[in-house]
């Protein structure tokens, strides 16, 4: 099995790419992002923060998902 990062595929906040850091690749409303290492806890912990970088995002919930 070959995975391979989409071609240009930065961070959503800092835009550092994976040839400087580690990215997660997620989805969010149908499209592909990535996140790097240091700024993942951003996206567990307070997603809202990430609305200059994700539309919408200002409406997620602060933390873990209440299911």
């Amino acid at each position: 099995m070959t995975d391979t990062l989409s071609a240009g595929a930065q961070c959503v906040v800092c835009s550092e790419t994976s040839d400087d850091v580690p990215l997660v690749a997620f989805s969010y409303r149908g499209s592909l992002h990535h996140i790097c290492s240091q700024h993942l806890p951003i996206l567990i912990h307070r997603p809202a923060e990430l609305a200059d970088h994700l539309p919408g995002a200002e409406d997620l919930a602060e933390g873990c998902c209440d299911h």
